[in-house]
């Protein structure tokens, strides 16, 4: 037997023989849910970003990135599959600017990165880089600030948010109304603690203010990690219209499914070294499984 909880009211009692996941899905959410996603014809544009070799090593001397270099292009989701802990957390943190480069390059529409020229995430961020950090938590909002501060962190000093010396607090409220609507946010209130938000609301606040910005390249990590199905499908749907509309998305995810059904091409790491690159039409999960394990054929 399965029961169904909706909004605090149990909504269902069903024999697991008599339902389907489709149904089930469907009474969690309150709507038809798609399960699977429909994406355009795979159509790149032109190169916004090349890694040549990075490389990076911990304090402790351990090598966690071993001469990583791939390319991505305009109107592409490329998916960066590999058991945790291989090295797909720091290369974001380096794409990102949190992390410095230490050895090798990066191209970003025609712009030298490296050890030398560092730009950090405000600098990244003014270039058209967006980014959702894999612990929102932690590193992509504030839990004891309010949903207006967290819907503008890092945006804060745009001339937009601005009157005078003191940010518009009308502005700022109206704005998060509209993108609390826009991103499916709840409860849409601009004065709510983000700390009293779901995970799930969490990662859309997150999610609404990176999309909003309408970056060039879009790195996103663990999209719908905690997150309800309803979600789940509404963070999809939104990676999908950033690509049909010419960002580059850099998607990495330890879940196979969302790795297949949402990338046009697939990187696989382990041990911090890219072991093989395949298209996504031609991926299965046995043999993703077997190069996330190192195993290449």
């Amino acid at each position: 037997n399965v029961s169904v909880m909706r909004a605090g009211k149990m909504v269902a009692h069903l024999k697991t023989n008599e339902t389907s996941t489709e149904n089930i899905a469907e009474l969690m959410v309150g709507r038809k849910v798609l399960l699977s996603v429909k994406k355009t014809k795979y159509n790149p544009g032109n190169v916004i970003l090349e890694a040549k070799n990075i490389s990076l090593k911990k304090e402790d001397g351990r090598k966690v990135l071993k001469n990583i270099s791939f390319k991505i292009k305009e109107r592409e989701i490329l998916g960066i599959a590999g058991v945790a802990g291989n090295g797909q957390s720091e290369l974001l943190e380096v794409l990102s600017g949190m992390l410095r480069i230490q050895s090798g390059e990066m191209i970003f529409d025609n712009k030298l990165i490296n050890s030398q020229n560092y730009l950090d995430p405000k600098n990244l961020r003014g270039l058209s880089v967006s980014h959702v950090p894999e612990d929102r938590q932690t590193r992509g909002i504030v839990l004891p600030f309010q949903n207006r501060e967290n819907a503008i962190l890092g945006y804060h000093d745009l001339s937009y948010f601005q009157k005078g010396f003191f940010m518009d607090g009308k502005v700022l409220t109206e704005y998060v109304r509209d993108i609390s609507e826009r991103f499916d946010v709840r409860p849409n209130n601009s004065f709510l603690k983000s700390a009293n938000l779901s995970g799930g609301n969490q990662q859309k606040l997150v999610l609404a203010r990176e999309i909003d910005s309408k970056p060039k390249l879009f790195l996103v990590g663990q999209p719908t990690r905690g997150v309800d199905i309803g979600a789940i499908e509404f963070i999809h749907k939104n990676l999908l219209k950033m690509r049909d509309n010419g960002a580059a998305v850099l998607l990495v995810s330890v879940e196979l499914d969302e790795i297949m059904s949402l990338s046009d091409r697939i990187i696989v790491m382990n041990n911090g070294e890219i072991v093989d690159e395949v298209i996504s039409e031609k991926a299965n999960e046995k043999d993703l499984g077997l190069l996330m394990a190192g195993i290449k054929k």
